[in-house]
């Protein structure tokens, strides 16, 4: 059975919220019954539903169990799964900056001697791969991406490096990322972008949404700053093509 026909499984999360799983990994098909089940119930949200929350291979509803009940919950989600669906909206897809020179590339000559290669040539591979963002988590605005190249796929560091930067690109456990925020990390630091992908002051505090694609322009150092001053200012660098 594929995965885009797979049963999907009905998992309580507590007494509050229910969870509606797709599949077991990070697979397009997967990632599309959960986007059209998230527009479906977006757009005619039931009386007592409270967030949705997109995943991977899941879509997590929070509910008021005092509103609507458990039953009555999932008879609305099958329903809307056995009806022709389509996600709402079309992929879009944004090219992002990327420095992965020095400062910014922190572990970029680490992983590529792990991986048997030259850190250019790492570089080379990471920018000439489309990415598709399946979900925010961990923070706000870290960006989980699919669609890491085979020859660059490396695990993750059984310790966590010290902190990085805000707004690093990052690799590890067969993905890559892109984290908001300074923190320590298990992942390794390839490059760094100017863009924000979170600002909670913008209109849509998310630059982009579960299911566009992303890919990454190498920038040397110098733009980057130069960049950099103007998402400071407000301004958004990173370009969108389709909607």
């Amino acid at each position: 059975m594929s995965a885009s026909d797979a049963t999907p499984r009905f998992l309580d999360a507590g007494e509050a919220a229910l969870v509606v799983e797709f599949g077991s990994g990070v697979d397009p098909a997967v990632s599309d019954r959960v986007l059209a089940l998230d527009a479906a119930l977006a757009e005619a949200a039931p009386t007592g539903l409270r967030e949705l929350v997109p995943t991977y291979r899941s879509l997590m509803i929070h509910y008021d169990p005092l509103q609507i009940t458990r039953d009555a919950l999932v008879g609305m989600v099958e329903e809307r799964l056995s009806a022709p669906t389509t996600r709402a909206r079309k992929a879009v897809l944004w090219t992002v900056p990327c420095c992965y020179e020095a400062p910014h590339g922190e572990d970029l000559a680490e992983m590529a001697e792990i991986m048997g290669m030259p850190a250019e040539k790492a570089a080379q591979i990471h920018a000439g791969a489309t990415y598709r963002a399946y979900m925010y988590g961990f923070a706000p605005g870290f960006t989980y991406l699919g669609g890491l190249p085979d020859e660059i796929a490396i695990s993750r560091r059984t310790k966590p490096r010290p902190p990085h930067d805000s707004k690093v690109v990052l690799v590890g456990g067969g993905l890559s990322a892109i984290a908001t925020f300074s923190m320590p990390t298990g992942w390794y630091v390839v490059g760094r972008t100017p863009e924000r992908l979170y600002a909670p002051e913008r209109a849509s505090a998310f630059l982009m949404e579960p299911g566009d694609d992303i890919r990454f322009e190498p920038i040397d150092a110098a733009t980057f700053a130069a960049l950099d001053r103007r998402v400071e200012a407000g301004e958004v660098v990173a370009r969108r093509q389709g909607q």
